[in-house]
């Protein structure tokens, strides 16, 4: 287990700043957490939850609980956290998509962050994450891809489990919009993540999947549709990331997109870099190769993650490689 993180919250006090490459580099994952709710236990290794807790979880969040969800919007990391070089590799593997193709207008590219209006199959598959995270209510993002269970989420590791505990009442809402839930609430039986976040949540792992059980007995993707993914597909790559980003200048009601090229991180990390201004919240919000921006479907190859916080325009996410395939593999099959 590596050094707990320590957050600043949006008001600006910092608890805890522990430096990155001397003086200069607090790093800001961006998980969005809030008000005080009930207090929560870690759920069991490895975020098994049971019928029970499920139904807690629906009954939990309600329109008020995830209004108030409000981020904080700093999240530090130190060195200390990135435990291996760069993310194992293989051979390339790509996933098709399964959302049916939704016409819609072109928008710019590239795009350093704004509210996405051209509509297609990814303001349904892609959705905010709540959950409880240490007492308090707290968002991210994710989005629904094809898979055999017909029932998988890919988000942010941190989105999962953070500082030694796997989070609870996780719930993904697809096509969240000025409080709108018009796809339903899906609550998660599990939630995993990459060995090597589990074990000491490495950055360059920080990635997180979950499986919803059926609403009104129906399996997520056959109400949603699937995006797909791409493994091993390499560096600097066209590439669009979405999320719903929810501390300032955003309120986490809007569906929010960046695009452009992507560059490799050359200070800490292995990830995918890209211009982009969203913020606390978008966390586990999906990054997309071959993207359609007529039909709204493409490939994930990554996830929101974090930010540094002396470079509050770019975004990183990290690189889908052997050990991503492996969790989403698990994921489905289970």
């Amino acid at each position: 287990m590596g050094k707990p993180r320590s957050a600043r919250s949006a008001g600006g006090d910092t608890r805890v700043r522990r430096s990155v490459l001397g003086a200069l580099a607090g790093v800001a994952a961006l998980l969005a957490t809030g008000v005080t709710a009930a207090p929560a236990g870690a759920a069991p290794d490895p975020g098994v939850m049971t019928p029970s807790a499920q139904e807690r979880a629906l009954a939990f969040w309600t329109p008020q609980r995830m209004r108030e969800a409000t981020p904080l919007d700093l999240l530090t990391v130190d060195r200390s956290d990135v435990r291996t070089p760069a993310p194992r590799t293989g051979k390339a593997a790509v996933v098709a998509p399964s959302a049916p193709a939704s016409a819609m207008g072109p928008l710019a590219f590239p795009h350093g962050g704004g509210p996405w209006s051209a509509g297609g199959a990814v303001t349904k598959t892609a959705g905010r994450v709540f959950f409880s995270y240490q007492g308090r209510t707290a968002s991210c993002s994710g989005n629904a891809v094809t898979s055999a269970n017909k029932s998988t989420v890919i988000t942010a590791g941190h989105c999962v489990k953070l500082e030694g505990a796997w989070h609870t009442n996780w719930v993904f809402v697809p096509g969240y919009h000025d409080g709108q839930r018009p796809y339903g609430t899906w609550t998660a039986s599990k939630t995993l993540s990459t060995p090597q976040w589990t074990a000491s949540e490495d950055i360059n792992y920080d990635i997180g999947a979950a499986v919803v059980a059926p609403l009104d007995g129906q399996k997520l993707t056959d109400v949603v549709g699937g995006q797909g993914l791409a493994f091993n597909t390499g560096y600097n790559k066209a590439m669009y990331s979405f999320g719903f980003p929810a501390a300032a200048p955003y309120d986490g009601e809007k569906f929010i997109y960046c695009s452009g090229t992507t560059t490799r991180d050359f200070l800490l990390s292995k990830d995918h870099g890209l211009t982009c201004n969203m913020t606390g919240g978008s966390s586990g919000g999906p990054w997309f190769t071959q993207f359609s921006e007529a039909t709204g479907t493409g490939l994930q190859s990554s996830v929101n993650s974090f930010k540094y916080n002396f470079l509050p325009n770019a975004m990183y996410g990290p690189y889908f490689g052997t050990d991503a395939q492996n969790l989403y593999q698990s994921a489905q099959s289970s």
